[in-house]
């Protein structure tokens, strides 16, 4: 195995280990993925049945264009590919995708409303955040999974009405970060009802420091050290 392939697997495990220790994904909902940076029509998820918390690159399996496991033991439901293998597809310069459900995002996304710059972190997510409006909240076909991708375009967040969050990235790293951010977000907006948005200006001007190089790959040490996910 490759040295980037490796560095990528165990930032996915530590992606998966990370939702667990926030309490996400104990049901077995959820998924994150990650392009496989040599074969770049496939991508590696936490095979189906292993618990987020014990997360390790043996449990992860690689997937092809069919859905078929490439590398590993095992399989991911067929939702998680329903999902990532459309975005994946229609994203070039995306390498991983995560999708939870969680306290705050999920009910946030029943109510159908698009972010507003109430907060030093919703800025983060000006005019980088869509909602995907469709009733099919269980992903049946990759049909569904493509109108997702549509409607993420060039995005980098995006709320599945009556489902939850879904977030993307470059990086494995990247995309777990906005994934923390987007629900502390959502947080937010339901505790702060009456909340008064900054202007557009002022979003742009926090959003242009908040996402400077490196922030997110800071970001993402950070919270790999405060939850001790090594």
């Amino acid at each position: 195995m490759s040295n980037e392939r490796t560095d990528i697997l165990e930032d996915l495990c530590r992606g998966y280990r990370l939702f667990a220790s926030l309490g996400w994904g104990s049901t077995g909902d959820g998924h994150i993925s990650a392009r496989d940076p040599q074969e770049s029509d496939c991508f590696w998820m936490l095979r189906y049945g292993v618990p987020f918390r014990l997360a390790s690159i043996d449990d992860l399996v690689m997937i092809g264009p069919d859905g078929s496991t490439v590398l590993g033991e095992g399989n991911v439901n067929e939702p998680a590919f329903k999902i990532h293998r459309p975005i994946l597809t229609a994203r070039s310069d995306i390498a991983s995708a995560a999708h939870t459900h969680t306290d705050w995002g999920t009910p946030f996304s029943a109510e159908g409303r698009p972010l507003q710059p109430i907060t030093q972190e919703a800025c983060f997510f000006f005019d980088d955040c869509v909602v995907f409006d469709d009733d099919e909240v269980q992903i049946q076909d990759l049909a569904a999974g493509e109108r997702i991708a549509q409607c993420l375009g060039r995005n980098h967040a995006l709320i599945l009405k009556n489902h939850g969050l879904l977030t993307v990235g470059s990086s494995v790293s990247r995309a777990i970060c906005r994934f923390v951010l987007l629900e502390k977000v959502c947080e937010a907006h339901l505790k702060a009802r009456e909340a008064k948005p900054v202007n557009s200006n002022a979003a742009r001007y926090a959003k242009s420091d908040l996402t400077r190089p490196g922030a997110l790959e800071n970001m993402f040490g950070y919270l790999t050290k405060h939850h001790s996910v090594h």
